[in-house]
């Protein structure tokens, strides 16, 4: 923003510390109004034709403005993604520590991306990995929801996982 002796524009539509219009004043008569009240000269809208220059007290302004933002970032929920890596051919226990794995990042509020790899000729069966896959995706149904199918990208397989909105 574009405070005091920064504005360049010779007539000002000037708008009161309240909030109320004063009209259209040069910029010199402009600047003793707000000098006089002890405040700042602030451009608002730049844009406009005269442009519009507000009454306020700057620093304040940026204070509050600071305030809100750092409400906002802490408001705000940073959603991570966690990989589990399986296998087309996992036996059942390591499959269910996997699963375990998931559900955990699950409840937690994070996304879990679940990938098969497959090595040498395991790629001719896909669809045996896919079938893990849809098994892994099964067991989570309670607390997640399938946010992408399971879908090939080169020799590895993906689904991906999101955990399911509180209400």
């Amino acid at each position: 923003m574009i405070i005091n002796d920064g504005i360049r524009a010779r007539e000002v539509r000037l708008v009161g510390a309240n909030g109320d219009q004063i009209g259209v004043k040069t910029k010199q008569e402009a600047l003793e109004m707000a000098q006089n009240a002890n405040l700042d000269l602030v451009m608002v809208a730049p844009n406009a034709k005269p442009p519009v220059c507000r009454i306020m007290d700057y620093g304040k302004f940026r204070y509050e403005q600071q305030k809100k933002e750092k409400e906002a970032r802490k408001n705000q929920k940073i959603i991570n993604t966690k990989e589990v890596r399986l296998s087309p051919t996992i036996e059942e226990h390591d499959f269910n520590t996997k699963l375990r794995n998931a559900r955990k990042f699950l409840t937690k509020g994070d996304k879990v991306k679940a990938a098969i790899r497959f090595r040498g000729r395991a790629i001719t069966h896909s669809q045996i990995g896919k079938v893990v896959l849809e098994k892994l995706a099964k067991e989570c149904e309670d607390i997640a929801t399938i946010e992408q199918k399971p879908k090939m990208e080169g020799r590895s397989m993906f689904l991906i996982l999101s955990p399911k909105a509180e209400k």
